[in-house]
């Protein structure tokens, strides 16, 4: 009894660290992989940055499967922008898979001068409708949660309490919509939880409070390598 109440208590322990929901992906020979995102995404190609890290590491483990590896990044993208491009950067290139990381700027631009965010009801109807067309054109999908704005864990401080509802609705619509969820967000507070003890804005997974330091791109590049079996 008492081994049996130890293993349930480290399932419920795993359960709660773990940020991804939904089966793991098995990679095939030739696969694509496109990441559709903002200025996050669109820097993540560079050195250090989350997309090359991925590249680097699949690449590596998986030298024959000959995977090619696509950014679809375009900085100040929102999700409304996602959708005005989603046949030109992503059902015409054909992805086996489609990494979708969006939701900082639909809440960021709310605070910024001169910028309009995203309502939380167009917020899901978007969502809803990129991955509609997605799932139709044959690719399989992988959603993220967005991550940070500002690096405070607090729930309670800056725009937290706002990105927090919207990365409510990115795990509703994965979860309705049966397709599988990496929740950056949640790995972020983790970490950020740990590591940001004197509740800093910046300079622990990012440099400004938003776009990712190397730390940062090692985090989401390790959160995505779940879901390929990798990690």
């Amino acid at each position: 009894m008492k081994t049996a109440r130890s293993l349930f208590m480290l399932l419920v322990i795993a359960a709660t660290m773990t940020s991804c929901m939904g089966e793991r992906m098995l990679l095939r020979k030739g696969e694509r992989i496109l990441f559709l995102g903002d200025s996050i995404t669109e820097q993540g190609v560079k050195p250090k940055g989350y997309v090359a890290l991925l590249q680097e590491d699949l690449r590596a483990r998986h030298p024959e499967l000959g995977l090619e590896i696509i950014g679809a990044g375009i900085s100040g993208n929102k999700v409304t922008d996602l959708e005005k491009r989603l046949s030109k950067d992503v059902i015409e290139r054909k992805p086996n898979i489609v990494v979708i990381y969006i939701g900082i700027n639909d809440v960021w631009h709310w605070a910024l001068e001169n910028h309009k965010g995203t309502t939380k009801e167009e917020f899901e109807r978007m969502l809803r409708e990129i991955i509609a067309r997605i799932r139709y054109s044959g690719s399989e999908i992988l959603l993220c949660t967005p991550s940070v704005i500002g690096e405070n864990p607090d729930s309670t401080v800056g725009q937290n309490p706002m990105l927090n509802e919207y990365c409510a609705i990115s795990r509703r619509v994965a979860f309705d919509q049966g397709i599988r969820l990496c929740d950056l967000r949640k790995a972020f507070i983790a970490y950020l939880t740990a590591h940001n003890t004197e509740k800093s804005e910046k300079n622990i997974l990012t440099v400004d409070g938003v776009h990712l330091n190397d730390a940062g791109n090692r985090l989401v590049a390790d959160e995505m390598l779940r879901f390929l079996g990798e990690k």
